[in-house]
């Protein structure tokens, strides 16, 4: 599977151009206000384009008037939100980078007046110094290379409010293209859960093995259940757990036709706790390690101020969880919780980013034009 390296975005509300590395756990600290929403947004629509969803997020934020950039602008300048993400191998043998631009229907043109349309999008490959295009898109016209090397027209099936990336299904004859958007399909965002009386994770789940935790959740108990009967491994799990509540047990029942999950207590030994009974922040939690000690996690996980809803004093165990999840796959934070990003750069070594706004534009202090960060001044 595929890592990410690096994401571009630019003319997406306060990301006016900007380009930034990633790592296997990236930290982004900022106030309210900054943009850090922005940042984790923009790999979401990422993943919508190869999901051929693109336009239609777009379309459901309100269109352009509310998505495009909102800084000062010339009149001449085009109306173009722009994204992009360069993915490699895990050798770093070889890179392929997606790129996608959008913009408004063209006088005449085949849409809606304020319907958002593909206006580029390209997937270079690129190994060993040389580079080649597997996708080339400008407006109604393209192509695609297919694994022959010969030159595929995109043809008039793909409409201009469709991804060419989300379009083209056929795996054999299109495998990078197929690698890429599998890859970006797997991402998973989580930012925040219901935990109201009727959220789905104070339900019981079906009892069908779940690897992966979804991105609302609503399978929680039966990736529980899949950690204790099917790999029979609760180990990480435990010891989290008794990390964030000593002396509480995690109770995992054999599933029937559902899975549940409950909660046993130092102070009422002989009481369950049924998921619908727990306090907001101790189902928080729960979640939280659903998504980050799953049997199989994906090859990339965004975590939007997860520390929303969650006492202090359960900072430090979550920060564990997320170092230790890094272990296994790439995880994305941001986060306005300095006591949060503290704890992480305690347990795993990783300094944290600052998201700032700088002319009403969010950037990332230490960025460099270039899209890397300067060296850290030696301390004396």
């Amino acid at each position: 599977m595929l890592v990410i390296k690096e994401v571009f975005a630019a003319g997406y509300r306060s990301l006016r151009h900007i380009r930034f590395p990633v790592e296997p756990l990236s930290v982004f600290v900022g106030g309210n206000g900054t943009g850090k929403t922005n940042l984790y947004r923009a790999l979401q629509l990422l993943q919508a384009a190869a999901a051929g969803t693109l336009t239609h997020e777009l379309a459901a934020e309100g269109g352009f008037d509310s998505v495009y950039w909102a800084g000062p602008r010339s009149g001449r300048d085009p109306v173009r939100v722009r994204l992009g993400v360069r993915l490699s191998g895990e050798s770093d043998d070889y890179t392929l980078e997606y790129g996608v631009e959008t913009g408004l229907v063209e006088l005449l043109g085949a849409g809606f007046d304020l319907e958002p349309q593909i206006k580029v999008e390209t997937l270079t490959y690129e190994a060993r110094g040389r580079s080649k295009g597997l996708l080339e898109r400008r407006g109604p016209r393209g192509h695609c290379l297919d694994e022959a090397g010969v030159k595929r027209p995109l043809g008039s099936e793909i409409l201009p409010s469709e991804t060419a990336l989300g379009s083209l299904q056929d795996a054999a004859a299109f495998p990078d293209l197929h690698l890429a958007r599998r890859t970006m399909l797997e991402w998973r965002f989580f930012h925040g859960f219901r935990t109201d009386a009727s959220a789905p994770l104070r339900k019981p789940a079906l009892a069908v093995t779940s690897p992966t935790l979804a991105s609302d959740g609503s399978n929680l108990a039966a990736v529980f259940a899949t950690l204790a009967h099917i790999r029979q491994d609760t180990t990480d799990l435990d010891e989290a757990f008794d990390d964030a509540f000593p002396g509480a047990r995690l109770v995992i029942p054999e599933p029937d036709r559902f899975a549940t999950f409950g909660v046993i207590f130092p102070d009422y030994p002989k009481r369950v706790f049924q998921a619908s009974e727990l306090s907001d922040g101790t189902l928080h939690f729960l979640t939280l390690a659903g998504a980050l000690l799953s049997y199989r996690l994906p090859p990339f996980i965004a975590l939007n101020e997860p520390e929303t809803s969650l006492h202090p004093d359960l900072l430090e165990p979550l920060a564990r969880m997320i170092v230790a999840a890094s272990k296994r796959t790439q995880v994305w934070l941001v986060t306005h919780s300095e006591p949060l990003a503290d704890a992480i750069a305690r347990n795993g070594g990783v300094s944290q980013r600052q998201v700032i706004k700088r002319k009403g534009e969010t950037w990332i202090d230490g960025l460099r034009l270039s899209g890397d960060f300067a060296e850290e001044e030696e301390e004396f």
